[in-house]
């Protein structure tokens, strides 16, 4: 997949196959192979969820993104600002032995559908129906380590079904202005606008020309533009009402139509687009 990418000059967003820090398979035996892809095939490589993946290595995760850029590999990474993250609890990552590797117990998972702790008992119990779990494998240091760093982007990543899933969905972004730019400092706000925007932007443009026009404030840029208050903005999306809306963000534009207008959704006014890359027959595919 990696070649395939490669002759298209698309890039690469893998989640990394091993977590955790315990030998042999780690998270950064993982990054290892990723990055060999990249370098052997010429593709551009996206790591996903730095923090959720890396846990307690993700230091050294980015440590080891660092020296692949500085040796003119293309990669990027990501994450998203909480100390959970979400999967179904059918997941191979609870495969016998996922205690250790994360270094959590039951009492770390939180059933998305009632909000409740896991026990040995429920566990196993809703292993064998499936649904989604929280997995509280992270802390607030190894957080606020990846939001900090000059290399990672800031991704949302949402799973919401029914109203009920990651608070991920409805906070991510104004978690960060409020939380980690406003309250805590760990971020000055034109970097982490920079890292929602810019960025992700950036990472795409290559393949995907019309982003170019997404992430800038400029003339003959999509007007997609959010206008919020910086004393106010905060998230209030929880892991029991994950679909919360956030407060302090008084308006909304996509393609210059205003959807949200003075902290109000607009009922019936659908101007998103699909934003796609050219087709890729049409393309010259690199030799």
């Amino acid at each position: 997949m990696f070649r395939v990418a490669a002759s298209f000059r698309a890039s690469c967003h893998v989640h990394l196959r091993y977590a955790g820090v315990k030998a042999p398979n780690n998270s950064s035996a993982a990054l290892e192979e990723v990055i060999a892809a990249a370098k052997t095939t010429g593709a551009p490589l996206h790591v996903v969820h730095i923090q959720s993946t890396g846990g307690k290595a993700t230091p050294k995760l980015l440590e080891r993104i660092a020296t692949a850029r500085a040796q003119k590999l293309d990669v990027t990474t990501e994450c998203y600002p909480y100390i959970a993250g979400m999967t179904d609890i059918k997941s191979a990552i609870f495969n016998e032995g996922w205690q250790e590797v994360f270094d959590i117990d039951y009492g770390d998972l939180q059933w998305a559908a009632t909000g409740e702790r896991l026990t040995k008992e429920s566990f196993e119990r809703y292993r064998q129906t499936g649904g989604m779990v929280a997995v509280f494998s992270m802390t607030e240091e190894i957080v606020e380590t990846a939001l900090k760093n000059p290399l990672t982007m800031i991704a949302s990543d949402g799973i919401l079904n029914n109203g009920k899933g990651h608070p991920r969905t409805a906070g991510t972004y104004t978690r960060v202005l409020g939380k980690y730019v406003r309250e805590r400092g760990a971020l000055g706000l034109m970097d982490a606008l920079r890292k929602m925007t810019l960025m992700p932007a950036q990472r795409l443009e290559r393949r995907v020309p019309s982003m170019k026009n997404k992430g800038r404030i400029r003339v003959g840029a999509d007007a997609d533009l959010v206008v919020f208050d910086v004393a106010r903005v905060i998230d209030k999306s929880t892991y029991e009402e994950p679909a919360k809306l956030a407060e302090g963000v008084n308006h909304v534009l996509v393609n210059g139509v205003v959807i949200i207008k003075d902290g109000q959704l607009q009922d019936g006014v659908n101007p998103g687009l699909p934003v796609r890359a050219p087709d890729s027959s049409l393309l010259p595919r690199k030799k």
